[in-house]
């Protein structure tokens, strides 16, 4: 009897430790804000978080169409789906650090304080630098001629401004 309990219980502790079965709270910065995650640990520097603390750290969600928040949807690659998505037991695994790297996305990790941050998405930062719009004026040059701001609509312009007080 005592056999069959140790042989049980041996059982039980190799069916727990897979390959990424160690779990460490992890704090992810996510657009400013912090999350605390219990994440799967394993020999990468990835990391994987449930499905359920992706909604909750990301408000994103994984459906057949891609990792999706709201109207925004970004797909993932069909042959490398098991970068992103892993199943152990019951239990879907996420990994945010690779998802990052797809939709070129900085990360920052802190493993001391146990931190992940991670930064503005590509499509996000050109937002933002696009949507800045000086206002138009109209002023001359040093031979006298007029130029206005509008007439460079479109174009990259360096503006450098003085001021004496």
């Amino acid at each position: 009897m005592l056999r069959i309990l140790l042989l049980a219980l041996i059982a039980v502790l190799l069916a727990s430790t897979s390959s990424r079965a160690v779990n460490k709270d992890w704090v992810v910065v996510y657009d400013g804000t912090p999350t605390k995650v219990v994440a799967n640990e394993d020999s990468s520097a990835d990391l994987w978080i449930t499905m359920a603390d992706l909604k909750k750290a990301t408000g994103f969600v994984v459906k057949p169409q891609g990792v999706c928040r709201e109207q925004l949807c970004f797909p993932l690659p069909k042959a490398r789906k098991t970068e992103f998505i892993s199943k152990e037991g019951s239990v879907s695994w996420f990994n945010l650090s690779a998802f990052a790297k797809l939709v070129k996305q900085p990360v920052a990790r802190d493993e001391k304080n146990g931190v992940w941050y991670f930064g503005k998405r590509e499509d996000e930062r050109s937002t933002y630098l696009a949507s800045l719009k000086a206002p138009n004026f109209t002023l001359p040059d040093l031979a006298g001629k007029t130029h206005s701001l509008a007439d460079y609509r479109g174009k990259k312009v360096l503006l450098i401004t003085w001021a004496s007080w």
